[in-house]
């Protein structure tokens, strides 16, 4: 089984977000593996180890990417593509073309996501990319069997699960609980170091303009206001409703 792996590289979780000149700063800051991507970094190794193949990520992003690539390169996956011209470097529709365009040479039975990025939180590029492909799609999973041609996905459902069952090929995006990823052990580490990278640009890339223009632009970026100490209302609770309407509608502005 061939497995194909999108992989981000992201903040650490712990790491204090910084705005200089209204955008992030990443200076100083650690990278690691999109958790939820490393969720389906370890599905697909499972998946290789149980049914024999072989595990690609593929990625679009910085020359940075390289370290934690390295890492999954340790955890188990056998080689890796890394698109890395910032001519590529875009909105989510842009990245989809991008990657459909990798994927579509390559050799696959299924392929995995996490299934947001902890970064942005758009959650829309694995989507895009099946509808580029023209697969099935199931997102947010929480466990993965498969056999022969079928693949059985349940899925996180907001404190439910939901069962769904497709055939290969498919693209499924991981949740939190698919399963524990395994940190990578020495011996994986120097392998790690010769296992293949492929590098790739716009010129191999071969996108037409149309599918490099990008469809959305940031124009602001602000941390969200201080928390204010909370206001205690007094009184009848019909006077309390009032107020609160009051204070939802001239201070909060929510309603």
């Amino acid at each position: 089984m061939n497995i194909l792996v999108l992989l981000k590289q992201t903040f650490d979780t712990e790491e204090k977000i910084n705005l200089q000149n209204g955008k992030i700063s990443d200076e100083g800051v650690e990278f690691v593996i999109n958790p939820y991507d490393e969720y389906a970094v370890e599905a697909a190794i499972k998946l290789k180890e149980e049914f024999g193949g072989e595990v690609t990520s593929i990625s679009l992003g910085p020359d940075r990417f390289e370290s934690s690539i390295r890492t999954a390169l340790a955890m188990g996956v056998d080689k890796a593509i890394l698109v890395d011209d910032p001519a590529l470097f875009g909105d989510e529709f842009m990245a989809a073309q991008v990657l459909a365009k990798v994927i579509k040479e390559q050799d696959y039975d299924l392929i995995l996501a996490g299934h947001v990025a902890v970064d942005d939180g758009s959650g829309q590029v694995p989507q895009r990319i099946a509808e580029i492909l023209q697969i099935p799609i199931i997102s947010t999973a929480v466990k993965i069997e498969i056999e022969d041609l079928n693949i059985t996905v349940h899925r996180d459902v907001e404190g439910d699960t939901e069962i769904l069952t497709t055939t290969l090929p498919a693209l499924v995006t991981a949740q939190q609980g698919l399963n524990e990823p395994r940190y990578p052990s020495l011996p994986g580490i120097m392998k790690a170091k010769r296992k293949p990278l492929d590098r790739k640009d716009s010129g191999v890339i071969g996108l037409t303009g149309e599918q490099m223009a990008v469809r959305t632009e940031v124009i602001e970026t602000f941390l969200p206001p201080k928390k204010e100490a909370g206001r205690l209302l007094t009184g009848e609770l019909n006077q309390q409703a009032k107020e609160l309407v009051k204070l939802l509608h001239q201070e909060a502005k929510v309603i």
